[in-house]
């Protein structure tokens, strides 16, 4: 690999790492403070079916992410008068960096520029008399300004028909855009001097929308209700748009981003390096030691994206002198021998064994599986002929008690006692013990450090006493190339593996 390409690799693996840790948030943020209002009940004006069901719903999304939240239902004028209060009086007793939230759900309306939320015992029959029986919402401003505090946020889901058309001077729809002190945010659930809908459920479209996505780790504010405003064009078929208007200076997050553990990042970048390198054997070997991997579903994709371009590209190299016919179609499941097959095939882990289930069920239910683990053993193999590793002997241990061979192998050895041959790494070591460790060069050759060092040989191949025995057998009558190639623990271990076995596997 190119020092160019090692250096493009690197920035592709820093980059993201480093935005993830950059993500934190502007501010330490201090008390979530929230007053949620929702009047359904009105007495002598239209009553609405869903602001009370509303006000329920957000209590318990915004208290799942953190905000201490006073709730009112078909609060009268003085109810509403005193919460406003006791709301303003709790932000200014919070620190600086406290975050106010005020939502409201029920009628409202405007009146030369102003907006006004409407108690359920408001009974009006003059404009003139709407601010006496109603509460104007820049009171509700002015409380929320008065603590200083860092971040106010305020949702009006208020818009619905206005209830006194009929009276002169106050027979516009909807409530006139305002302007907010700095620090706040300003959501409305249509635009300006537009009706919202009520919703035909439970809540409205605008408050089904916030609630839903309130929880999403890492989403700005500013991104939410931009999506909150696409669900509800979608809902309303482009009737409501919700409207918002920011004069914030400080980031803002319902729920703040989760940072990712040191075991994640580094999953990240291996599951990187596979993705790169458009391996297949990499990307199975990815699989094969991550199975529950949150990446495994792309990486299964990956591998039938690329055993298929393999595929198409060997066929368009091909030009056979005579039709090939089409493989006999599949059947929904395996049949047992098939199964049986693949399996023996999977614990002898020779290519010969391989080959036989691939003659057998060319077109089978495992057959691509099977063509990547005899590619896999077929890669692994010595390009020259292959040397022994060198056999050192070592003084017997009281566990192994049978005399050596002239060639330097034991004549017996025991899957619990020390080998007796090979490098002293290897030969003071059991079977038991090496199967349960981690390789000592990689299984293939170019496979990143993280797919293999530090990992056990048993979290690929499952290896157990049983397994490994009926493995173990099949190089008894093996006298090749099978038993003698390359292994991560060194070519000897496979000739004692075949001692072992031909001694009953003990």
């Amino acid at each position: 690999m190119s020092n160019k390409t090692k250096f493009r690799w690197a920035l592709l693996f820093f980059l993201p790492v480093l935005a993830l840790f950059t993500q934190a948030r502007a501010e330490d943020e201090g008390a979530r403070l929230a007053l949620v209002v929702g009047n359904s009940t009105y007495t002598y004006v239209t009553p609405l079916d869903n602001p009370k069901n509303d006000a329920e719903l957000m209590a318990e999304s915004l208290e799942a992410v953190g905000f201490d939240v006073m709730l009112v239902t078909d609060a009268s004028r003085d109810e509403l008068t005193r919460a406003i209060a006791d709301f303003g009086r709790k932000l200014r007793d919070a620190d600086d960096n406290a975050t106010g939230l005020f939502y409201y759900a029920g009628h409202g309306v405007q009146s030369f520029g102003a907006n006004f939320l409407l108690p359920v015992d408001v009974n009006l029959s003059d404009a003139a008399d709407l601010s006496l029986v109603a509460v104007p919402a820049q009171a509700l401003l002015r409380q929320m300004f008065s603590a200083r505090n860092q971040t106010n946020i305020v949702i009006l889901d208020a818009c619905r028909d206005n209830p006194f058309e009929a009276i002169p001077d106050l027979n516009e729809n909807g409530l006139a855009e305002m302007k907010a002190p700095r620090g706040t945010f300003l959501a409305y659930s249509t635009g300006p001097g537009e009706v919202a809908l009520d919703g035909v459920g439970a809540n409205s479209p605008f408050t089904s929308s916030l609630a839903q996505r309130m929880s999403a780790p890492g989403v700005p504010i500013e991104t939410l209700f931009k999506n909150v405003r696409r669900d509800v064009l979608e809902a309303t078929n482009g009737v409501q748009t919700p409207w918002d208007t920011s004069s914030m200076t400080a980031n803002f997050q319902f729920v703040p981003a989760v940072m990712p553990s040191p075991a994640e990042i580094q999953e990240r970048q291996l599951w990187e390096t596979v993705k790169l390198s458009k391996d297949p054997i990499q990307v199975m070997l990815f699989l094969r030691a991550n199975p529950e991997s949150r990446f495994a579903g792309e990486a299964r994709s990956l591998l039938q994206d690329l055993v298929s371009s393999e595929m198409q590209e060997t066929a368009s190299k091909s030009e056979p002198e005579v039709p090939t016919p089409a493989p006999a179609p599949v059947s929904v499941d395996p049949s047992d021998a098939e199964r049986e097959l693949i399996e023996a095939a999977r614990q002898a882990g020779t290519a010969e064994a391989y080959k036989n289930y691939l003659d057998t069920y060319p077109a089978g239910h495992f057959s691509e599986l099977a063509r990547l683990e005899l590619q896999t053993i077929e890669r692994n193999e010595p390009r020259t002929d292959p040397i022994s590793e060198p056999i050192v002997p070592v003084a017997p241990t009281p566990e192994v008690t049978a005399g050596e061979s002239s060639g330097g192998l034991p004549d017996v050895v025991a899957f619990n006692a020390p080998l007796g041959a090979g490098d002293p790494e290897i030969a003071t070591r059991s079977i038991s013990d090496l199967i349960s460790a981690s390789p000592r060069f990689p299984p293939i050759e170019g496979l990143p450090e993280a797919a293999w060092k530090d990992k056990t040989c048993a979290s690929c191949h499952q290896w157990e006493q049983a397994n490994l025995c009926t493995q173990a057998k099949t190089y008894m009558n093996d006298q090749t190339r099978a038993v003698t190639k390359e292994h991560p623990f060194g070519g000897v271990f496979k000739q004692l593996l075949r001692i072992w076995a031909e001694g009953g596997c003990q």
